[in-house]
């Protein structure tokens, strides 16, 4: 970090003062070799002899993160004086393909839109498939520029589309910023629940009601349904200085990792067979965590639809000397299970606002998808 001090002169005061670049300038390519290296497969691979999504997740973190300093790529500078940091993964939408540990796995992206200090990375994964890539997922993440310690806030290149698929690109980034900011004021820790959420609430409260005593202290769950409350899972991790960045804080895709792994137990443990991932959805960086912290994770199921299930994840850490428990990350993933599984019924005020919550990001999915024998992506 005392080496980074020395690159503060290499800051913008104005994003003016910045050259603009394309989309072409910040493009990669990445080959992940499955196929020719058994021994990077291990890493990999899952007892049922498929790819583990969590390793993917830390793979696009971290190809976002060298997507965005190319984009801000200073030729006289051996080291760039800025810190690029995950801040929100968008969206992450899975197609139907099968995902095997013994073919190779491309990565591709690009920067698609630009703020001030912040940019939105458009990434790809691909799989081999005979001569051919075939499409595995689409995913956007938001990456945010800081100095070189990464105290504050840096301005990054402006960015400039050329052609038309590239200039609705950028379009789309700003209508995404937007829907974020539309996704955020209308959050019910902000805002009360719409009408019909409301009437919703109630007729669910009313169905548990128990017949003969017509008591609102009389609850029971209607048939094939589970209490909320009864899908909870947690975990505890240490964070080991192994998986710190390079600025001494817990790398950000192993927080993913972690969490996903969690919100996938949760679900095949309520579903009661193997789950898939087919969604991740609306992931917020809040705070950096500390190397040496504690990090408590929690898991629960907050929304049923048929074959689908919805896993929220909460991730919160102490200190060792502070027993004070802050809130780092909300993760929010969709998952699909092999049969129809259990509706999840809240029990409290507050389980129907999470109940609502994950019922909208569900809601939110791009394309509701359809199992498929060969889809392979497990934890």
């Amino acid at each position: 970090m005392e080496e980074r001090k020395l690159l503060h002169s290499f800051l913008a005061n104005s994003q003016e003062g910045l050259p603009p670049r394309r989309m072409k300038d910040s493009y990669i390519e990445v080959l992940l070799p499955l196929g020719t290296e058994p021994a990077l497969r291990e890493k990999y691979l899952t007892v049922q002899n498929t790819v583990r999504f969590g390793r993917i997740l830390e793979d696009l973190d971290s190809l976002g993160v060298l997507i965005c300093y190319m984009h801000t790529k200073i030729p006289s500078a051996e080291m760039s004086p800025l810190s690029i940091v995950t801040a929100l993964v968008d969206k992450i939408d899975l197609c139907k393909n099968c995902l095997s540990p013994e073919q190779d796995i491309k990565f591709s992206g690009h920067v698609s839109w630009v703020g001030k200090t912040s940019m939105e990375v458009k990434m790809q994964m691909f799989q081999s498939h005979g001569n051919e890539f075939s499409p595995v997922l689409d995913a956007t993440f938001v990456m945010v520029a800081r100095d070189s310690e990464n105290k504050g806030p840096a301005f990054v290149n402006p960015l400039i589309p050329e052609g038309p698929e590239e200039e609705e690109l950028f379009r789309q980034g700003e209508l995404n910023k937007g829907r974020r900011v539309a996704f955020s004021s209308t959050s019910l820790l902000k805002m009360a629940p719409s009408a019909k959420e409301r009437t919703a609430i109630h007729e669910m409260f009313l169905s548990t009601l128990d017949p003969k005593t017509i008591s609102f202290r009389s609850r029971i769950l209607p048939p094939n349904a589970v209490w909320m409350e009864d899908s909870k899972l947690k975990s505890l991790e240490v964070c080991h200085p192994q998986e710190r960045n390079i600025f001494n804080r817990i790398f950000g895709g192993f927080l993913m990792r972690k969490a996903y792994e969690l919100g996938w137990a949760t679900a095949c443990n309520f579903g009661g067979s193997r789950p898939f991932v087919v969604a991740v959805d609306d992931i917020m960086f809040q705070k950096p965590v500390e190397v040496g912290s504690l990090l408590f994770l929690s898991s629960q199921v907050c929304f049923t639809q048929d074959k689908y299930i919805q896993v929220r994840v909460h991730s919160e850490v102490a200190s060792l000397q502070n027993k004070e428990h802050t809130t780092t990350n909300v993760f929010h993933f969709t998952f699909m299970s092999e049969n129809d599984v259990p509706l999840v019924f809240p029990r409290t005020y507050g389980e129907s606002m999470l109940y609502l919550d994950g019922q909208r990001h569900f809601n939110s999915m791009s394309v509701p998808v359809t199992l498929e024998k060969e889809y392979l992506v497990e934890p």
